[in-house]
């Protein structure tokens, strides 16, 4: 077997470069802007040397690097882009499993005789993504897709790195035990108990006492992690649960501009985390409280996958016409995706997909909101305002369902 998993590096932040080659060398930081609420969604490798990284709090990121450029997520064009990397891997093989906007893995698995050996094929597809549309990317190439995803992250940034079959006990002590993927702090704090500090030493821990001490499943896993063996975790099986976002305002809102701003932010949020993770929806989902507590849930499902936070946030400027009457104040408001599903299922459901009709759909919803909320006025995220006050929102994820 031969997976490569092929890693878009710093991503968003490598396309803002891409657009505009004056960002070069500079550390460029994507997210919310300072002064606002909101983490990095991406940053450079400039911005990283400041100690910036994802998920970071944006003002404790203006801290440590006040000179980096700031720039708002553009998913839309993040997503163009992604697709056409995208569609450059699936010439390479029909296996392509999608994780996430800026990853894949290729089962490349008895395509030697025609493309060449792996380490070439991996070589190709980096000049191609490169030559046709300037971005750099990290591959990982492992007889399975856990090693794969190891040995892209050991070769970032702009790397190529192969574990061959009976060398990946070897590639895997040369890495430190945080690099393990599903390894978090807890895990590697309980570990220390028994004093357990690297990998080598990991593997020589009883299978029993790993168990006994991190529990059935964990002691499991990480028994067979360290032996290069695959435990699953980028399986195929679509898991369909819902994803939403909330926010409560600070004191009760009747505009209806700061509302519908909130619920702008809100799709933007749900539909980035969506993308994050190669997740699929096409089940827009508001939740309204009122100042006395009730709280109103609506819905719509479309006939497509949803495929921008614009059109997430169309569908539920529609919802709000339904159940809000203009008057009323309004407490929170929460915008989410249900029936979300990942892996192949959505991809499958993308090959043929048209694009002339999904931008038509998009059009008639556009119409439909105008039909039935006279006065609202559809606007881009970068032309509005921020100047409600709210508390900080909720990120809320279901588990998978049954």
């Amino acid at each position: 077997m031969v997976f490569f998993l092929v890693d878009l590096d710093a991503f968003f932040a490598s396309v803002e470069i891409r657009d505009n080659p004056a960002l070069a060398g500079k550390p460029v930081i994507v997210g919310a802007l300072p002064g606002h609420r909101g983490v990095v969604s991406a940053c450079s490798y400039e911005a990283r040397k400041f100690g910036v990284h994802s998920a970071m709090p944006i003002s404790q990121a203006y801290r440590r690097c006040p000179q980096g450029v700031y720039l708002v997520p553009r998913m839309e064009r993040y997503s163009e882009l992604s697709e056409k990397v995208m569609s450059i891997l699936g010439e390479y093989t029909p296996h392509l499993q999608r994780i996430s906007i800026d990853e894949a893995f290729l089962d490349m698995s008895g395509t030697e005789r025609l493309l060449g050996p792996p380490l070439a094929v991996g070589r190709k597809i980096k000049e191609r993504v490169r030559s046709e549309l300037g971005l750099a990317l990290s591959i990982g190439i492992a007889p399975n897709k856990y090693l794969a995803k190891l040995a892209s992250e050991a070769g970032k940034p702009d790397g190529l790195l192969q574990v061959l079959p009976g060398g990946e006990v070897q590639f895997l002590d040369g890495l430190p035990l945080a690099k393990l993927w599903g390894v978090g702090e807890k895990t590697r704090l309980r570990l220390q108990e028994l004093n357990i500090t690297t990998i080598p030493e990991l593997r020589r821990a009883p299978e029993d006492v790993l168990r006994s001490m991190m529990g059935e499943a964990s002691g499991n896993y990480l028994y067979r992690v360290v032996r290069g063996e695959d435990p699953g975790i980028y399986s195929l099986a679509p898991k369909s649960r819902s994803v939403s976002n909330e926010t409560t305002f600070e004191t009760d809102q009747k505009g209806a501009e700061a509302i519908r701003r909130t619920i702008l932010e809100l799709a933007e949020q749900v539909m980035y985390r969506l993308m994050r993770e190669g997740l699929k929806s096409n089940t827009a989902v508001l939740k309204l409280r009122f100042a006395d507590f009730t709280t109103t849930h609506a819905q719509r499902t479309v006939g497509h996958w949803l495929t921008s936070s614009d059109e997430l946030y169309r569908l539920c400027l529609e919802l709000l016409g339904q159940r809000w009457n203009g008057s009323t104040p309004v407490r929170l408001v929460g915008v989410g995706t249900d029936n979300v599903v990942g892996g192949q299922e959505a991809v499958q459901q993308e090959l043929f997909e048209d694009q002339s009709s999904r931008k038509r759909r998009v059009e008639e919803a556009v119409t439909r909101i105008r039909e039935k909320m006279d006065g609202v006025k559809l606007t881009k995220a970068s032309l509005l305002g921020q100047n409600r006050r709210r508390r900080p929102p909720r990120d809320r994820k279901a588990p998978p369902g049954p």
